[in-house]
């Protein structure tokens, strides 16, 4: 417990660390409160007002279809024809869903739509921030030759690189919850005084909560992953170099994929994987290939990414890069 200790106030005595977590509830309380000044709760009049423009606005593409239609019909065995497919039926006709009355209301934040794609981003903000802390708590161990003194006194070098690894995480995670629990009041609150609560079941709470879950599994593999990255490399650099390098190779793999013609070149950018893992699924086309029928059109071959996909990938690697660093630790030089 006293290596735990110890680790838990080197940790917090570090000025990056502080940095960090500022620049983070900075971030966090600018997007609050430009939400909250972004939106306003609408009346009753407004939403019917709404309700009767996005239908005016479908009426009007409603006559214009079928005006085209009888013009495809009328221009049958004319040079006009060229303009107009074989079947008339194939035009495109408007439909009530097309024309949602919320487009043409003011702003107003409404819990049950938007809180999911706050969690996203409050998920993605802390994954990156231990991404930093987690890579730079271990880098500068490894570069101030602090790692080689500790071990003189605590020799056991796995028990020391996962405790600090532990650190790490243990104290991530708490602060993911208490973060996380503060970011759902302040929407909360918003959404009553500048937009909507309804709709909001039991259900809907479930879910946002498994999001939230799946967000704080986001933020400790961006912990660990910097930290077994720095730690392999005995530099903070090594996770940004990492880091960095990783972006540019994958969309270089993408392009390539592209120009040989494989199928879903998207599958393969690391981002992807990420929106499937939040979002539980990603859909990737294939526009290269067009499945044609007669109500749809031409529609390209399609790859499902689900989050369960997602999921397996991220373990994988955050076992082997971590898996990695403990056998660098036991096996390399420390001197």
């Amino acid at each position: 417990m006293s290596l735990v200790r110890a680790e838990t106030r080197r940790l917090f005595k570090r000025r990056f660390t502080t940095v960090i977590l500022l620049g983070v509830v900075l971030i966090m309380a600018a997007v609050v409160a430009g939400t909250f000044l972004s939106n306003r709760k609408v009346t009753d009049s407004e939403i019917t007002a709404a309700k009767a423009e996005a239908t005016g606005y479908y009426q009007e593409a409603l006559k214009t279809a079928e005006a085209d239609k009888v013009k495809c019909l009328a221009a049958a065995g004319t040079p006009e024809a060229s303009n107009y497919p074989a079947d008339c039926d194939e035009l495109w006709v408007p439909t009530p869903e097309e024309y949602d009355y919320k487009w043409y209301m003011p702003e107003t934040f409404e819990l049950r739509d938007e809180y999911g794609n706050m969690i996203t981003l409050l998920a993605v903000l802390l994954a990156s921030a231990a991404f930093l802390i987690g890579a730079s708590f271990v880098g500068s161990e490894w570069n101030s030759g602090g790692m080689m003194n500790l071990l003189l006194w605590r020799p056991k070098r796995l028990q020391v690189l996962g405790t600090k690894l532990g650190v790490v995480l243990g104290w991530f995670t708490g602060l993911s919850l208490l973060l996380g629990a503060f970011w759902t009041g302040a929407f909360v609150l918003i959404a009553s005084l500048r937009g909507s609560t309804e709709r909001m079941t039991s259900g809907v709470w479930q879910s946002f909560g498994l999001t939230g879950l799946r967000g704080l599994a986001l933020v400790v593999v961006g912990g660990a992953l910097g930290f077994a990255l720095a730690s392999l490399g005995r530099h903070t650099g090594m996770a940004l170099g990492a880091l960095v390098g990783l972006g540019a190779l994958q969309i270089g793999v993408a392009i390539m994929a592209s120009m040989a013609g494989a199928k879903y070149p998207d599958a393969w950018l690391v981002p992807m994987w990420g929106f499937a893992w939040m979002y539980k699924e990603y859909l990737v086309e294939d526009y290269n290939s067009c499945n044609f029928s007669s109500d749809g059109g031409c529609k390209p071959d399609t790859f499902l990414m689900t989050w369960q996909t997602a999921g397996i990938g991220m373990a994988v690697a955050t076992v082997l890069v971590v898996a990695a660093a403990m056998w660098a630790m036991r096996r390399r030089d420390i001197s």
